[in-house]
């Protein structure tokens, strides 16, 4: 291999070590919120909804900012 394919390869593996990283922390937010939810114990399927309801409007204000990106 010459130094161009070194660098490429290289390179290739800090990005997808560093998307792996990404999505990590990602799906560890998103778990928190819900860990959030079931700690709670609601008295009834309403007040579940509503804090289903909270994470999923967060989750797409976060989408809707990213695709502005």
């Amino acid at each position: 291999m010459n130094a161009t394919d070194l660098f490429i390869k290289e390179y290739q593996e800090r990005f997808e070590k560093k998307i792996k990283e990404n999505e990590i922390n990602l799906l560890e937010h998103w778990k928190t919120q819900l860990d959030k939810v079931i700690a709670m114990r609601p008295d009834g399927v309403a007040s579940m909804q509503l804090q289903i309801t909270k994470i999923s409007d967060m989750m797409a204000n976060r989408i809707k900012t990213l695709k502005k990106e």
